[in-house]
């Protein structure tokens, strides 16, 4: 149990916080939470590489610049040689993971990514495989004719090991209706983690904030992945980050959403991190926020940096161009007081500096 008074904090209550608290008083708030949680000041961040393996995708959501269409002249789909170049970049820097996303392809089915998975595990079996969001498992399942049980069984036996959070963004289907109106609703995505987390695939929980919702649909948000996590148990993190605007259709559909400020992000990942009593793990979304706002998130509840993000396209096609190394995060660790520490997907500790 968490928050007011040794019981577990409403939607209601999380909704005032956010719209009426003190920052300062937030910011204390979630740091005593963490702490109960985190007693030891660890914080965390871990060396990998985003893959995106293709840039083909037929969901054309709202607030996405990444992806093309499959005759477009900049489509492509990695060849095997190509995605081993880029492990090998990852184990010279002494990486331990992959995020594996791509585009929703329209055509490939389950042997391909059974073949692909399969690859990676038998030649770099030292390297995690975290890969696939939601709407690409359930876009498999349907073009392959298989339930997404099967395909999360089959790609586990290959060697997957967990699956991000990708694609929640708002788990509203009046936002998703806006946003990205192709991709599945908010009950398809919370059954694809059921799902996986029922065959002990572990994943992590997100939220992209910022285009159209309201703060009770923010807040109903984590909600939902409270609600799943008292259920299963399955996610070991969650990860918030605000729209990127640039290149976007959505941008251009409704130019006058305004930007988010430091202050909202800040403001929402205390009360994520209050809220949030089962999820054992918050991680900073220094990415889009940059390394400031990043190693303040720290002082609002979160205990992990997340990635040094040695390859990011998805986010930086829309405009965030931050970028940070192995050392920088130690040293931004240990500037609040905090000892940092390498970590795998999970969370075990490898290396403490």
């Amino acid at each position: 149990m968490s928050a007011l008074n040794n019981r577990r904090m409403t939607v209601d209550e999380a909704i005032e916080l956010i719209e009426k608290a003190d920052l300062k008083t937030l910011g204390r708030m979630a740091s005593e939470m963490k702490a109960k949680l985190h007693p030891k000041k660890t914080t965390t961040f871990v060396v990998d590489r985003n893959i995106n393996y293709t840039n083909i995708c037929w969901v054309d959501c709202k607030f996405c610049a990444f992806y093309t269409h499959e005759k477009k002249e900049d489509a492509y789909i990695l060849t095997f040689d190509e995605i081993d170049e880029k492990i090998e970049e990852l184990l010279a820097i002494g990486g331990t993971q992959i995020l594996f996303q791509g585009g929703v392809h329209p055509k490939l089915e389950i042997e391909w990514y059974e073949d692909l998975v399969e690859h990676i595990a038998q030649k770099y079996p030292q390297v995690t495989i975290h890969g696939f969001s939601s709407i690409e498992i359930d876009y498999i399942a349907k073009r392959s004719k298989i339930s997404i049980s099967e395909v999360l069984a089959r790609l586990q036996a290959k060697g997957l090991s967990s699956i991000p959070g990708a694609g929640a963004e708002i788990l509203s289907d009046r936002v998703r209706d806006i946003i990205a109106p192709k991709k599945h609703d908010k009950d398809q995505w919370l059954e694809v983690h059921r799902q996986a987390h029922k065959l002990g695939v572990k994943s992590t929980a997100t939220m992209m904030y910022g285009t159209v919702e309201t703060t009770r649909e923010l807040v109903e948000h984590l909600d939902y992945v409270r609600t799943l996590q008292d259920e299963t148990g399955g996610f070991r993190a969650f990860i918030m980050w605000s729209y990127q605007s640039d290149h976007t259709q959505l941008k251009r559909e409704l130019p006058t959403i305004s930007k988010t400020t430091p202050n909202q992000y800040l403001r929402y990942l205390a009360v994520a991190r209050l809220f949030l009593d089962n999820v054992p793990n918050i991680q900073s979304s220094w990415v889009t926020q940059g390394s400031y706002i990043g190693q303040m998130a720290l002082k609002f509840g979160a205990n992990d940096l997340g990635s040094t993000m040695m390859e990011e396209n998805v986010v930086s096609a829309a405009g965030a161009a931050n970028t940070m190394n192995q050392d920088e995060m130690i040293e931004l660790i240990r500037d609040i007081g905090e000892n940092p520490a390498k970590r795998n997907t999970a969370y075990e500790i490898l290396e403490r500096f």
